[in-house]
């Protein structure tokens, strides 16, 4: 079974992010090598919302991982924060609006925009079908592949965003809404696609009606196990959420994992639990679209 860490980020010390982080990778005795030239970090970037309201990653997070990483491999390394184009989001002006621009600035980073780097064509079998996806070179040819989530409801049936539906953003085709009628599928292909060497959880805030204080870290080498821990701390139950089964059938990871570190219960209790306001109001932006939105916003 996988080791899944929790890890409460600590008040009144310096870098708590850096941290909580190194801490949740001790928990699940990971260590990063120190031959590692090329890195790529994977933040949840999904739309324009401040990190304040849960639903992206926190700058600082980013800039303590980075620190983290250049201390325990070299201060030469190469980093790239990666993010794509999407149906509703452009990443030249969420990089700008999120922080991440002065991010790469002070940090001496590179922000990688996956909808224009070159990429090779790769055939992907998946559940019975077969999928055709652009993988890009930033991608394929780092040495250390870091995806950083966050745990928050979605819409029927993938239920949850977290690691696994967080590498759905690594698809460099801008108008991903075309795929939205088989995501679960999808997003286990293109975690077959693209592997990712580890997983972080940055839920220092909690997204929800109202936005809540959380301070959790999880880490991972296994994006089911972490997915599956998270969708428990987000009263959600992971045997109703079908993609994990299934990619756990394709070898993504496995649905069983050890805990170390905090409690998860302590985490759930903390969690904003989904209101049937919220399930509804999700159905029937779903439902919206299908019949025609969509097309108007050009979204296919």
């Amino acid at each position: 079974m996988s080791l899944v860490s929790f890890v409460k980020i600590p008040n009144g010390v310096q870098s708590p992010m850096k941290q909580a982080i190194t801490q949740s990778l001790d928990l699940i005795d990971y260590a990063f090598d120190k031959n590692v030239k090329k890195v790529i970090i994977k933040p949840n970037l999904c739309y324009y919302w401040d990190c304040s309201t849960g639903q992206t990653t926190e700058p600082r997070f980013v800039a303590e991982l980075i620190d983290l990483i250049r201390q325990q491999t070299s201060a030469d390394v190469d980093i790239a924060i990666v993010e794509s184009d999407a149906s509703a989001m452009r990443c030249k002006y969420v990089f700008r609006m999120l922080g991440f621009e002065k991010l790469a600035r002070e940090k001496n980073v590179r922000l990688v925009n996956l909808s224009e780097d070159a990429s090779d064509s790769v055939d992907v079998p998946c559940n019975g079908n077969t999928y055709n996806f652009q993988v890009p070179k930033t991608i394929s040819d780092a040495d250390l592949r870091i995806n950083i989530s966050k745990i928050k409801y979605t819409v029927d049936p993938v239920k949850l965003t977290c690691a696994l539906k967080n590498i759905y953003g690594c698809n460099p085709y801008p108008k991903k809404f075309k795929y939205h009628s088989d995501l679960g599928n999808v997003i286990v292909a293109l975690n077959k696609a693209m592997k990712f060497d580890l997983c972080l959880i940055d839920n220092n805030i909690a997204s929800g009606i109202a936005p809540r204080k959380l301070g959790l870290v999880m880490a991972s080498q296994d994006p089911v196990a972490i997915d599956v821990a998270a969708a428990k701390i987000a009263w959600l139950n992971p045997s109703k959420i079908p993609y994990f089964a299934v990619a756990e059938k394709e070898g993504v990871g496995k649905r069983a994992y050890v805990p170390k570190g905090e409690s998860l219960d302590y985490f759930r209790a903390l969690y904003p639990k989904p209101t049937f306001k919220m399930k509804f109001k999700g159905r029937l932006r779903k439902l919206v679209v299908r019949v025609g939105m969509g097309k108007r916003l050009g979204l296919e």
